[in-house]
Protein backbone atom coordinates (compact mmCIF):
# COMPACT_ATOMS: atom_id res chain seq x y z
CA UNK A 1 0.00 0.00 0.00
CA UNK A 2 1.55 3.31 -1.08
CA UNK A 3 0.71 6.54 0.70
CA UNK A 4 0.38 9.49 -1.65
CA UNK A 5 3.02 12.17 -1.01
CA UNK A 6 2.23 14.43 -3.97
CA UNK A 7 2.73 17.57 -1.87
CA UNK A 8 6.45 16.82 -1.57
CA UNK A 9 6.79 15.24 -4.99
CA UNK A 10 5.64 18.55 -6.48
CA UNK A 11 8.42 20.36 -4.59
CA UNK A 12 10.99 17.98 -6.05
CA UNK A 13 9.57 18.46 -9.53
CA UNK A 14 9.43 22.24 -9.17
CA UNK A 15 13.09 22.20 -8.13
CA UNK A 16 14.29 20.72 -11.40
CA UNK A 17 16.60 23.14 -13.26
CA UNK A 18 16.96 25.50 -10.27
CA UNK A 19 20.73 24.92 -10.16
CA UNK A 20 20.71 23.88 -6.49
CA UNK A 21 21.29 20.73 -4.48
CA UNK A 22 17.87 19.49 -3.38
CA UNK A 23 18.25 18.51 0.29
CA UNK A 24 15.48 16.40 1.84
CA UNK A 25 15.48 16.76 5.63
CA UNK A 26 13.15 15.60 8.39
CA UNK A 27 12.79 13.44 11.47
CA UNK A 28 14.20 9.96 11.09
CA UNK A 29 11.78 7.32 9.75
CA UNK A 30 9.45 9.89 8.21
CA UNK A 31 9.97 8.63 4.64
CA UNK A 32 12.82 10.71 3.18
CA UNK A 33 14.41 7.79 1.33
CA UNK A 34 11.04 6.52 0.08
CA UNK A 35 10.19 9.95 -1.28
CA UNK A 36 13.25 9.88 -3.52
CA UNK A 37 13.03 6.18 -4.40
CA UNK A 38 10.57 4.92 -5.47
CA UNK A 39 8.25 7.96 -5.58
CA UNK A 40 10.47 10.53 -7.33
CA UNK A 41 12.42 7.91 -9.27
CA UNK A 42 9.19 6.43 -10.65
CA UNK A 43 8.08 9.91 -11.69
CA UNK A 44 11.32 10.40 -13.63
CA UNK A 45 10.98 7.02 -15.35
CA UNK A 46 7.39 7.80 -16.29
CA UNK A 47 8.60 11.07 -17.81
CA UNK A 48 10.91 9.14 -20.11
CA UNK A 49 14.16 9.48 -18.17
CA UNK A 50 16.35 6.46 -18.90
CA UNK A 51 17.17 4.24 -15.93
CA UNK A 52 20.92 4.62 -16.50
CA UNK A 53 20.50 8.40 -16.22
CA UNK A 54 19.35 8.02 -12.62
CA UNK A 55 22.44 7.48 -10.45
CA UNK A 56 21.25 6.21 -7.06
CA UNK A 57 23.40 5.23 -4.09
CA UNK A 58 22.23 4.12 -0.63
CA UNK A 59 25.29 5.12 1.34
CA UNK A 60 24.28 3.31 4.52
CA UNK A 61 24.36 -0.08 2.75
CA UNK A 62 27.48 -2.15 3.37
CA UNK A 63 28.37 -2.64 -0.29
CA UNK A 64 28.51 1.14 -0.76
CA UNK A 65 30.81 1.94 2.16
CA UNK A 66 33.70 2.39 -0.29
CA UNK A 67 31.95 5.55 -1.52
CA UNK A 68 32.23 7.18 1.89
CA UNK A 69 35.58 8.21 0.47
CA UNK A 70 34.82 11.46 -1.41
CA UNK A 71 37.21 10.66 -4.26
CA UNK A 72 35.61 7.25 -4.81
CA UNK A 73 32.12 8.78 -4.82
CA UNK A 74 33.21 11.51 -7.20
CA UNK A 75 34.69 8.92 -9.58
CA UNK A 76 31.68 6.59 -9.35
CA UNK A 77 29.24 9.31 -10.34
CA UNK A 78 31.34 10.96 -13.04
CA UNK A 79 32.17 7.61 -14.66
CA UNK A 80 28.44 7.09 -15.25
CA UNK A 81 27.87 10.43 -16.93
CA UNK A 82 28.73 9.51 -20.52
CA UNK A 83 26.66 11.94 -22.61
CA UNK A 84 25.15 15.42 -22.50
CA UNK A 85 21.65 14.29 -21.54
CA UNK A 86 20.43 15.18 -18.06
CA UNK A 87 21.38 12.90 -15.15
CA UNK A 88 19.65 12.68 -11.78
CA UNK A 89 21.98 11.93 -8.85
CA UNK A 90 20.20 10.56 -5.76
CA UNK A 91 22.35 10.04 -2.67
CA UNK A 92 20.75 8.63 0.47
CA UNK A 93 22.48 9.28 3.82
CA UNK A 94 25.12 11.44 2.12
CA UNK A 95 26.49 12.66 5.46
CA UNK A 96 28.41 9.38 5.64
CA UNK A 97 30.72 10.73 2.92
CA UNK A 98 33.74 12.62 4.20
CA UNK A 99 33.72 16.25 3.05
CA UNK A 100 30.46 15.62 1.20
CA UNK A 101 29.81 19.35 0.73
CA UNK A 102 32.74 19.79 -1.65
CA UNK A 103 31.73 16.68 -3.61
CA UNK A 104 28.19 17.94 -4.13
CA UNK A 105 29.31 21.45 -5.03
CA UNK A 106 31.67 19.85 -7.56
CA UNK A 107 28.73 18.06 -9.15
CA UNK A 108 26.92 21.40 -9.44
CA UNK A 109 29.64 22.60 -11.81
CA UNK A 110 28.39 20.06 -14.33
CA UNK A 111 25.69 21.45 -16.61
CA UNK A 112 23.64 18.29 -17.03
CA UNK A 113 23.02 17.04 -13.49
CA UNK A 114 20.30 17.38 -10.86
CA UNK A 115 21.31 16.44 -7.32
CA UNK A 116 19.04 15.09 -4.58
CA UNK A 117 20.29 14.05 -1.14
CA UNK A 118 19.04 12.95 2.26
CA UNK A 119 20.92 12.81 5.52
CA UNK A 120 20.51 12.03 9.21
CA UNK A 121 23.27 13.69 11.20
CA UNK A 122 23.63 17.09 12.83
CA UNK A 123 24.68 18.77 9.60
CA UNK A 124 21.41 17.69 8.04
CA UNK A 125 19.23 18.08 11.10
CA UNK A 126 20.04 21.71 11.88
CA UNK A 127 18.70 25.09 10.90
CA UNK A 128 22.02 25.88 9.22
CA UNK A 129 21.63 23.25 6.49
CA UNK A 130 21.59 25.67 3.57
CA UNK A 131 24.75 27.50 4.65
CA UNK A 132 26.64 24.22 4.39
CA UNK A 133 26.33 24.60 0.64
CA UNK A 134 27.15 28.31 0.52
CA UNK A 135 23.75 29.21 -0.88
CA UNK A 136 23.80 26.36 -3.39
CA UNK A 137 21.22 24.14 -1.73
CA UNK A 138 17.46 24.24 -1.17
CA UNK A 139 15.79 22.37 1.66
CA UNK A 140 12.68 20.25 1.26
CA UNK A 141 11.57 19.60 4.81
CA UNK A 142 9.63 16.37 5.04
CA UNK A 143 7.14 15.91 7.87
CA UNK A 144 5.54 12.60 8.86
CA UNK A 145 2.37 11.58 7.03
CA UNK A 146 -0.26 14.32 7.25
CA UNK A 147 -3.84 13.57 8.21
CA UNK A 148 -5.02 14.06 4.61
CA UNK A 149 -2.36 11.61 3.38
CA UNK A 150 -3.31 9.17 6.13
CA UNK A 151 -7.04 9.45 5.41
CA UNK A 152 -6.46 8.72 1.72
CA UNK A 153 -5.74 5.08 2.66
CA UNK A 154 -7.98 4.82 5.73
CA UNK A 155 -11.15 2.73 5.70
CA UNK A 156 -13.46 4.39 8.19
CA UNK A 157 -15.05 7.63 9.34
CA UNK A 158 -13.21 10.94 9.60
CA UNK A 159 -13.78 10.99 13.35
CA UNK A 160 -12.35 7.52 13.90
CA UNK A 161 -9.43 8.27 11.61
CA UNK A 162 -8.54 11.49 13.43
CA UNK A 163 -8.67 9.79 16.83
CA UNK A 164 -6.25 7.14 15.55
CA UNK A 165 -4.02 9.81 14.03
CA UNK A 166 -3.97 11.75 17.31
CA UNK A 167 -2.85 8.59 19.10
CA UNK A 168 -0.38 6.93 16.73
CA UNK A 169 0.80 9.84 14.59
CA UNK A 170 2.10 9.76 11.06
CA UNK A 171 5.30 7.73 10.84
CA UNK A 172 4.75 5.54 7.76
CA UNK A 173 5.56 2.20 9.41
CA UNK A 174 3.34 3.04 12.36
CA UNK A 175 0.44 3.76 10.02
CA UNK A 176 1.01 0.51 8.10
CA UNK A 177 1.24 -1.64 11.26
CA UNK A 178 -1.63 -4.15 11.42
CA UNK A 179 -2.83 -3.62 14.99
CA UNK A 180 -2.80 -1.03 17.74
CA UNK A 181 -0.42 -3.17 19.78
CA UNK A 182 1.94 -3.35 16.79
CA UNK A 183 1.78 0.43 16.40
CA UNK A 184 2.60 0.98 20.08
CA UNK A 185 5.44 -1.54 19.96
CA UNK A 186 6.92 0.11 16.86
CA UNK A 187 6.69 3.63 18.26
CA UNK A 188 8.26 2.68 21.61
CA UNK A 189 11.06 0.88 19.79
CA UNK A 190 11.76 3.93 17.63
CA UNK A 191 11.69 6.18 20.68
CA UNK A 192 14.23 4.06 22.54
CA UNK A 193 16.47 2.73 19.79
CA UNK A 194 16.46 5.53 17.23
CA UNK A 195 15.55 8.98 18.51
CA UNK A 196 16.94 9.02 22.04
CA UNK A 197 20.02 6.92 21.35
CA UNK A 198 20.79 8.91 18.22
CA UNK A 199 20.67 12.20 20.11
CA UNK A 200 22.77 10.79 22.95
CA UNK A 201 25.45 9.43 20.63
CA UNK A 202 25.59 12.51 18.42
CA UNK A 203 25.85 14.98 21.30
CA UNK A 204 27.78 12.78 23.76
CA UNK A 205 25.12 13.10 26.47
CA UNK A 206 26.09 11.30 29.68
CA UNK A 207 22.71 11.04 31.39
CA UNK A 208 20.03 9.34 29.28
CA UNK A 209 17.45 9.50 32.09
CA UNK A 210 17.66 13.29 32.28
CA UNK A 211 17.14 13.67 28.54
CA UNK A 212 14.13 11.34 28.60
CA UNK A 213 12.64 13.17 31.57
CA UNK A 214 12.97 16.47 29.73
CA UNK A 215 11.13 15.06 26.71
CA UNK A 216 8.42 13.66 28.99
CA UNK A 217 7.93 17.06 30.64
CA UNK A 218 7.62 18.78 27.25
CA UNK A 219 5.28 16.00 26.04
CA UNK A 220 3.04 16.54 29.06
CA UNK A 221 2.92 20.30 28.48
CA UNK A 222 2.53 20.74 24.72
CA UNK A 223 0.76 24.01 24.09
CA UNK A 224 2.08 25.55 27.33
CA UNK A 225 4.41 28.52 27.52
CA UNK A 226 7.75 27.61 29.04
CA UNK A 227 11.49 28.28 29.05
CA UNK A 228 14.62 26.48 30.28
CA UNK A 229 14.39 28.04 33.75
CA UNK A 230 10.77 26.91 34.23
CA UNK A 231 11.71 23.45 32.98
CA UNK A 232 14.56 23.25 35.52
CA UNK A 233 12.02 23.91 38.29
CA UNK A 234 9.87 21.06 36.98
CA UNK A 235 12.89 18.78 37.10
CA UNK A 236 13.34 19.58 40.76
CA UNK A 237 9.63 18.93 41.40
CA UNK A 238 10.06 15.43 39.95
CA UNK A 239 13.48 14.75 41.40
CA UNK A 240 14.68 16.73 44.42
CA UNK A 241 18.25 15.62 43.74
CA UNK A 242 18.24 16.86 40.12
CA UNK A 243 21.24 18.96 39.13
CA UNK A 244 19.83 19.91 35.71
CA UNK A 245 20.50 23.60 35.13
CA UNK A 246 18.64 25.89 32.77
CA UNK A 247 21.81 26.08 30.65
CA UNK A 248 21.92 22.29 30.23
CA UNK A 249 18.21 22.23 29.41
CA UNK A 250 18.76 24.96 26.82
CA UNK A 251 21.40 22.79 25.16
CA UNK A 252 19.19 19.69 25.31
CA UNK A 253 16.31 21.59 23.71
CA UNK A 254 18.64 22.53 20.87
CA UNK A 255 19.62 18.87 20.38
CA UNK A 256 15.96 17.83 20.27
CA UNK A 257 15.17 20.52 17.70
CA UNK A 258 18.20 19.63 15.56
CA UNK A 259 16.89 16.05 15.46
CA UNK A 260 13.47 17.39 14.38
CA UNK A 261 11.86 15.69 17.38
CA UNK A 262 10.36 18.99 18.56
CA UNK A 263 9.93 22.48 17.15
CA UNK A 264 9.92 25.82 18.95
CA UNK A 265 7.27 28.48 18.36
CA UNK A 266 8.20 31.98 19.49
CA UNK A 267 5.80 34.58 20.84
CA UNK A 268 5.04 37.62 18.73
CA UNK A 269 3.68 40.91 20.03
CA UNK A 270 0.99 41.53 17.42
CA UNK A 271 0.51 45.21 18.17
CA UNK A 272 4.15 46.01 18.87
CA UNK A 273 5.23 43.90 15.88
CA UNK A 274 8.20 42.38 17.70
CA UNK A 275 9.20 38.99 19.06
CA UNK A 276 9.06 38.19 22.76
CA UNK A 277 12.05 35.95 23.37
CA UNK A 278 10.70 34.09 26.39
CA UNK A 279 8.67 32.05 27.19
CA UNK A 280 8.02 29.91 24.09
CA UNK A 281 6.02 26.83 23.16
CA UNK A 282 7.32 23.47 21.97
CA UNK A 283 5.45 21.11 19.68
CA UNK A 284 6.23 17.54 18.65
CA UNK A 285 6.88 16.63 15.02
CA UNK A 286 4.87 13.42 15.44
CA UNK A 287 2.09 12.69 17.90
CA UNK A 288 2.81 8.96 18.03
CA UNK A 289 6.36 9.61 19.17
CA UNK A 290 5.09 12.20 21.64
CA UNK A 291 2.62 9.71 23.10
CA UNK A 292 5.27 6.98 23.26
CA UNK A 293 7.27 9.09 25.71
CA UNK A 294 4.20 9.11 27.95
CA UNK A 295 3.50 5.38 27.49
CA UNK A 296 0.28 6.49 25.74
CA UNK A 297 -1.17 7.54 29.08
CA UNK A 298 -2.07 11.06 27.91
CA UNK A 299 -3.13 10.30 24.36
CA UNK A 300 -6.66 11.45 25.22
CA UNK A 301 -5.68 15.10 25.80
CA UNK A 302 -7.34 16.07 22.56
CA UNK A 303 -7.31 19.85 23.01
CA UNK A 304 -3.50 19.96 23.30
CA UNK A 305 -2.97 17.29 20.66
CA UNK A 306 -5.31 19.10 18.27
CA UNK A 307 -3.30 22.30 18.75
CA UNK A 308 -0.08 20.41 18.02
CA UNK A 309 -1.55 18.88 14.85
CA UNK A 310 -2.74 22.29 13.61
CA UNK A 311 0.76 23.68 14.16
CA UNK A 312 2.32 20.83 12.16
CA UNK A 313 -0.14 21.24 9.29
CA UNK A 314 0.59 24.95 9.06
CA UNK A 315 4.32 24.26 8.97
CA UNK A 316 3.86 21.53 6.38
CA UNK A 317 2.00 24.01 4.16
CA UNK A 318 4.98 26.34 4.30
CA UNK A 319 3.85 28.91 6.87
CA UNK A 320 6.11 30.52 9.43
CA UNK A 321 4.19 30.01 12.68
CA UNK A 322 4.40 32.11 15.84
CA UNK A 323 2.34 32.44 19.01
CA UNK A 324 0.45 35.73 19.06
CA UNK A 325 0.35 38.02 22.09
CA UNK A 326 -2.11 40.92 22.31
CA UNK A 327 -1.99 43.40 25.18
CA UNK A 328 -5.29 45.01 26.17
CA UNK A 329 -6.40 47.28 28.98
CA UNK A 330 -9.14 46.08 31.32
CA UNK A 331 -10.03 48.68 33.91
CA UNK A 332 -6.79 49.95 35.42
CA UNK A 333 -4.67 46.97 34.46
CA UNK A 334 -2.99 45.58 31.38
CA UNK A 335 -3.79 42.02 30.28
CA UNK A 336 -2.08 39.69 27.80
CA UNK A 337 -4.32 37.74 25.47
CA UNK A 338 -2.98 34.83 23.42
CA UNK A 339 -3.60 33.94 19.81
CA UNK A 340 -2.71 30.29 19.31
CA UNK A 341 -1.04 30.83 15.93
CA UNK A 342 0.05 33.71 13.74
CA UNK A 343 0.76 32.06 10.37
CA UNK A 344 2.82 34.01 7.83
CA UNK A 345 3.64 33.20 4.22
CA UNK A 346 5.00 36.07 2.13
CA UNK A 347 2.63 39.01 2.54
CA UNK A 348 -0.18 36.75 3.74
CA UNK A 349 -0.96 36.56 7.46
CA UNK A 350 -3.63 34.50 9.20
CA UNK A 351 -4.60 34.52 12.87
CA UNK A 352 -5.81 31.13 14.13
CA UNK A 353 -7.40 29.95 17.36
CA UNK A 354 -7.71 26.26 18.25
CA UNK A 355 -10.80 25.28 20.25
CA UNK A 356 -11.85 21.70 20.89
CA UNK A 357 -15.46 22.83 21.22
CA UNK A 358 -17.49 26.05 21.43
CA UNK A 359 -20.84 24.99 22.84
CA UNK A 360 -21.57 28.06 24.98
CA UNK A 361 -21.80 31.78 24.32
CA UNK A 362 -19.06 32.33 26.90
CA UNK A 363 -16.70 29.97 25.08
CA UNK A 364 -17.38 31.64 21.74
CA UNK A 365 -16.61 35.05 23.25
CA UNK A 366 -13.46 33.72 24.94
CA UNK A 367 -12.03 32.28 21.72
CA UNK A 368 -12.80 35.42 19.72
CA UNK A 369 -11.59 37.98 22.24
CA UNK A 370 -7.92 38.04 21.30
CA UNK A 371 -8.74 38.00 17.57
CA UNK A 372 -11.07 40.97 17.90
CA UNK A 373 -8.31 42.99 19.60
CA UNK A 374 -5.74 42.58 16.81
CA UNK A 375 -6.75 45.76 14.96
CA UNK A 376 -5.77 44.77 11.45
CA UNK A 377 -7.58 43.32 8.46
CA UNK A 378 -5.85 39.97 8.02
CA UNK A 379 -7.94 36.80 8.07
CA UNK A 380 -9.00 35.43 11.46
CA UNK A 381 -10.07 31.80 11.92
CA UNK A 382 -11.26 29.59 14.77
CA UNK A 383 -10.68 25.87 14.17
CA UNK A 384 -12.92 23.63 16.27
CA UNK A 385 -12.78 19.92 17.03
CA UNK A 386 -16.41 19.36 16.09
CA UNK A 387 -17.37 18.28 12.57
CA UNK A 388 -19.42 21.36 11.66
CA UNK A 389 -19.93 23.26 8.40
CA UNK A 390 -17.67 26.19 7.59
CA UNK A 391 -19.26 29.54 8.41
CA UNK A 392 -18.49 33.15 9.21
CA UNK A 393 -19.53 35.22 12.22
CA UNK A 394 -20.99 38.69 11.69
CA UNK A 395 -17.67 40.16 12.86
CA UNK A 396 -15.89 38.45 9.95
CA UNK A 397 -14.20 35.68 11.95
CA UNK A 398 -14.31 32.32 10.17
CA UNK A 399 -15.14 29.11 12.00
CA UNK A 400 -14.22 25.74 10.50
CA UNK A 401 -13.85 22.17 11.69
CA UNK A 402 -10.51 20.48 12.20
CA UNK A 403 -11.59 18.01 9.49
CA UNK A 404 -12.11 20.73 6.86
CA UNK A 405 -8.81 22.34 7.84
CA UNK A 406 -6.76 19.16 7.61
CA UNK A 407 -8.40 17.50 4.60
CA UNK A 408 -8.70 20.55 2.33
CA UNK A 409 -5.33 22.05 1.39
CA UNK A 410 -7.17 25.23 0.30
CA UNK A 411 -9.16 25.50 3.54
CA UNK A 412 -7.40 28.69 4.65
CA UNK A 413 -8.41 30.45 1.42
CA UNK A 414 -12.09 30.44 2.46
Amino acid sequence: MEINRDFYLKQLIDGIDNGLVKIVTGIRRCGKSYLLDPIFKDYLLNQGVKENHIIKLDLDERENFVYHNPDELNKYVKDRIVDKDKYYIILDEVQKVQDFESVLIGFLHMNNVEIYVTGSNSKFLSSDIITEFRGRGCEIKLYPISFSEFYSIYNGSEEKALNEYYTYGGLPLSILAKSNDAKISYLKSQKDNVYINDIIERNKIQNKEELEMLVQIIASDIGSLTNPLKLSYKFKERDKTSTMTDKTIYNYLGYLQNAFLIEKARRFDVRGKKFIETPQKYYFTDMGIRNSFLDFRQSEEQSHIMENVIYLELKRRGYNVDIGSVEIREGNSQKQLEIDFVANKGNNKIYIQSALEMKTTEKVEQEQKSLLNVNDFFKKIVIVGENIPKSRFDNGIIIMSIYDFLLDLDSLNY
